[in-house]
């Protein structure tokens, strides 16, 4: 059964994937357009010296359509197939939930943990946004706050679970939502903040290249949500006779 869960998680996330992709052409595409023509605006003379001698290793085109779109097939079909192993796990001990109800939770869940609370300390920066000498500065403390994220949301299942046995599901899930909140905010506020944005890049085309982004992974998670439910439904309920 978890071999077949694992196949259907795959290919939810794949067709999840391309929703994104095509959700990221419209709108997110653009702004890096226009963050590459600030960048090469502003080094006018060093860029076209360099254009001069060196080939693109990857050109433009290649990177916003076949690029872009295996990097997100692939992060969605392995986001989908660990989806799955997580729901397997999950359904064995809440059967209460039906298949649907319990992928949409768990996208829900997978999409605060991985990409909102990231996000929200560590948003996505679009070219010209960034200085490179940092990048491994950056990326350290985006995944440590993935990790972080994702192990103070187990924390808090484990006691509004706790809760819920002689407090009522109610109840435990307010708590287990405020100690997320609670503990979210304070390490938050302890981790290094990250401000290199450069003087007079376009604060409208900033704002909604991260408003793209992040509306890319809601399209993934809340598509990969609909869709493995759908399939997990459909091989997890008996057939009526």
């Amino acid at each position: 059964m978890a071999g077949r869960l694992l196949a259907r998680g795959m290919v939810a996330g794949c067709i999840a994937a391309a929703l994104a992709f095509v959700f990221a052409r419209i709108f997110g595409e653009p702004q890096v357009d226009l963050a590459i023509a600030f960048e090469a605006t502003r080094h006018a003379a060093e860029a076209a010296h360099t254009h001069m001698q060196e080939a693109e290793p990857v050109s433009r085109a290649t990177q916003a359509s076949y690029g872009l779109l295996t990097a997100v097939v692939l992060y969605g079909t392995a986001f989908g197939g660990i989806f799955s192993l997580v729901f397997a796990y999950a359904y064995g001990r809440l059967n209460a939930w039906s298949p649907r109800a319990l992928a949409l939770l768990l996208a829900g869940a997978g999409f605060v943990a991985f990409v909102l609370v990231p996000d929200l300390k560590y948003p996505p920066n679009p070219p010209a946004v960034g200085v490179p000498a940092t990048l491994a500065f950056r990326t350290i403390t985006y995944f440590v706050m993935i990790g972080l994220s994702v192990s103070v949301g187990a924390i808090a299942t484990l006691i509004g679970q706790k809760i819920s046995q002689s407090k009522g599901a109610w109840t435990g899930s307010l708590w287990g939502v405020g100690l997320f909140i609670a503990l979210i905010a304070a390490i938050q506020t302890a981790m290094p903040d990250v401000n290199e944005v450069p003087a007079g890049f376009p604060a409208v085309v900033l704002w909604r290249f991260r408003e793209a982004s992040i509306g890319m992974q809601l399209v993934l998670w809340s598509s990969m949500g609909l869709l493995f439910g759908t399939l997990a439904q459909r091989l997890l309920t008996p057939k009526a006779h």
